[in-house]
Formats: structure tokens, sequence, C-alpha cells
């Protein structure tokens, strides 16, 4: 019996090593890093690994547990704050986004969670459906506030937020949010259908 428990408390010990291993260096270099290097970060064979995790996928979803808690919570408190009525909807809006661009440039497991985020927000569960759900009343406040174009929709803010320059330096990024921002006002221009130029 005491040999079982010593067994339990290794594997369990040997998962902690692995998801903080994985986590270190998933946040470094991305989801591209390899298993055999996680594994050998971690101080543990690579079937050890598989043990816990049978693919790569299981490994990083668990890995990216933290980033996720952390990403429904500060979108969460945002939308709180408004409910509360201490700031504005677009306020909040503005800031999350320079929150979630900034944060990925400096974080690769929390960039990769954002983009899980925009690949499959219509299908999650838990934390990410806080998130989600989140996001969304913040579009839907703003809008109804009359400071957010009334097309936009969530999965606008998905598709731009996807598609931020998080590897370019400091003024490149707050160049971009303000640009990318502006598309999102109520008063914005409206762009034509197509170029003078175009093929007809």
């Amino acid at each position: 019996m005491a040999q079982d428990r010593t067994l339990r408390a290794d594997a369990a010990r040997n998962r902690a090593k692995i998801l903080e291993s994985a986590r270190e260096l998933i946040t470094r270099h991305g989801a591209e890093v390899s298993t055999d290097a996680i594994a050998q970060a971690a101080g543990v064979a690579a079937g050890t690994l598989y043990r816990h995790f049978p693919s790569k996928s299981d490994l990083i979803s668990a890995a990216l547990q933290g980033s996720l808690e952390s990403l429904a919570d500060i979108t969460e408190t945002a939308w709180a704050r408004v409910e509360q009525g201490q700031s504005p909807a677009m306020e909040e809006f503005r800031a999350l986004a320079a929150t979630y661009v900034h944060t990925s440039a400096q974080d690769h497991a929390f960039r990769l969670t954002a983009d899980r985020l925009a690949e499959e927000h219509r299908f999650s569960e838990g934390q990410m459906q806080r998130a989600a759900d989140a996001g969304r009343r913040l579009v839907e406040r703003a809008q109804q506030d009359g400071d957010m174009h009334p097309d936009v929709t969530i999965d606008d803010v998905y598709l731009l937020l996807h598609a931020a320059p998080v590897d370019a330096v400091l003024a490149t990024r707050n160049r971009w949010l303000t640009l990318m921002l502006a598309g999102f006002d109520a008063e914005r221009r409206e762009w034509p259908d197509a170029s003078p130029h175009q093929d007809q």
C-alpha cells in the first residue's frame, strides 16, 4: 500500500514537472517546441511524458490552462467594471485589446491561448466560454452605448486580434492598435464596396 502511494506521488510529481517545463518552453518558443525537448527539460523519459499526455495537443491544452484562466479573468473583470458602471464598455474594450496584444508579445503561451479562443470560441466550454461570453457582452454594450459601429461582430474582433503584429516592437504594436481600433468606432467612414480600378 505504501508502495502504491509512492508510485502515485512520483506520477504526480512527474506530471507537474512536465507541465511546468511545457509552460516555460511554450512561453519562450511557442507551440513548435518538441515533446522531446519538454521531456528533457522536465527530467523524464519520453515514455513518461506520453503516459501522462498521449498527444502533443493534450499536453499543450493542459499547459495553457493557466493562460486560459488568466485570459478569462481579465475579460470578465473588464465586463464587471462596465456592468457596475465604473467605466464605459468602449473604454474597457480598447484597454482589453491592448492587454491582449502586449501580453501576447511577451508570452507565447498567452498568444496561443488567445489564438485558440479565436478558432474555437463557438464550441468551447469552461474557461474559454467565460472569456468568449464576457467579450461578446463588451461588444454588445459598446454598440448599445452608440460607441461601437453596429456592424461589428465578435468574429471581427477575433479575426483582427489574431492578426495582431505581436512580434513587432512596441511602437509598431501601438500604431496597429490605433488603426485597428479606429475601425470599430461608431463614427468611422464606410469603405466603398470596390476599387474604381477593380476589374468588372
